[in-house]
């Protein structure tokens, strides 16, 4: 079945760093990842199923099991009718590939999810969003082979436990299911105004009021071009930082300690604030720490940047650094967003 041994896990993530993974191979096929499942089960391995490597990073010890890498194709209409194109998309393909086909045929509800990296497989694990916007706004139902039972399942979106950056694939159930493909609905209709700020700001400096999904689409294109660097040029996992929820106390005090924060009304009446500008603020925008190797972003203090990393420790140490101020000024601990493998 083409298992590579003792394969380098750096070449399979964005940071490009970890150890070793005992055995890896690709599968573009169901029937190939379930009979290499079978084969990791005969020999009593673990089994993790990965993509494009991009919001993961490996430890420094490898991975003493059998790493998938998902490879399925294929992207088929599921279902239409006058107001919507449902589409199922195979979980080894490339997520902004999606955006594209959907947003040239003049479709809405990704176009704000554009330029993000990796494959359709990883993209809910997370629960991917950007600019206002979220896979599970527009999941309909995935398929993926369920570990524990042996056997293909379909769950649909209620069965996810979709929150902000996260599901019950990346919690309670991590591991356990292997997603081939996504089913997603789109809306034949242009995007509605108002925008995420950031975006309306670009769109206004430019003066575009043309709201299509593809001028979208290329707004938010070229704000990421600025904000989150090419991970096949510079070695980064994207945003490092998940954006902190506060409750309305805590953000009234943070507020007159720092007027010019910056928050977003959030479920329950909590305030979602910019985790960004508090490492920004802490002094961490395009800094470069030459103990480690590592580094952040100038175009947005929330990317972390491998420069001469060699060890996952490294990285980790540079996260504690940035970590610890931002809890010193603002008594909030940052969450990473890049899952910490295995």
């Amino acid at each position: 079945m083409n298992i590579q041994e003792n394969v380098d896990l750096k070449a399979h993530s964005t940071m490009r760093l970890g150890g070793k993974a005992h055995y890896l191979a690709e599968a573009d096929s169901e029937t190939r990842v379930k009979n290499l499942v079978n084969w990791a089960n005969t020999r009593n391995l673990p089994v993790i199923m990965i993509g494009e490597g991009s919001n993961i990073i490996w430890q420094d010890e490898g991975y003493q099991g059998l790493v998938i890498v998902n490879k399925i194709p294929g992207i088929k209409i599921a279902a239409e009718d006058d107001k919507n194109l449902t589409i199922k998309a195979g979980g080894g393909e490339m997520w902004d590939k999606i955006v594209e086909w959907s947003t040239n045929k003049n479709l809405t509800g990704i176009e704000f999810l554009s330029r993000i990296p990796g494959y359709v497989g990883a993209a809910p694990v997370q629960n991917i969003g950007a600019y206002g916007a979220e896979l599970s706004d527009v999941l309909v139902e995935l398929e993926a082979y369920d570990t524990n039972l042996r056997k293909f399942v379909t769950l649909a979106n209620k069965d996810c436990a979709f929150a902000y950056r996260t599901s019950r694939f990346k919690t309670v159930d991590k591991g356990r299911f292997l997603i081939t493909s996504v089913t997603i609905k789109l809306a034949k209709s242009s995007p509605k105004p108002p925008f995420y700020e950031s975006l309306q700001n670009y769109l206004d400096e430019h003066k575009i009021r043309d709201y299509s999904p593809r001028t979208i689409r290329q707004a938010v294109t070229e704000i990421r071009k600025i904000k989150l660097p090419d991970p096949s040029v510079v070695a980064n996992n994207g945003s490092f930082f998940t954006n902190p929820i506060i409750n309305k106390l805590k953000y009234q005090k943070l507020k007159a300690d720092f007027p010019e924060i910056k928050g977003w009304g959030h479920s329950d009446g909590q305030i979602k604030i910019a985790a960004g500008w508090m490492v920004e603020k802490a002094g961490f925008k395009d800094f470069h720490d030459k103990k480690t190797g590592m580094g952040t972003w100038w175009g947005s203090a929330l990317v972390m940047i491998n420069e001469e990393a060699r060890t996952t420790a490294d990285l980790l140490a540079f996260k504690q650094k940035i970590v610890s101020k931002v809890y010193e000024m603002f008594g909030i601990i940052l969450e990473q967003e890049p899952e910490l493998l295995p």
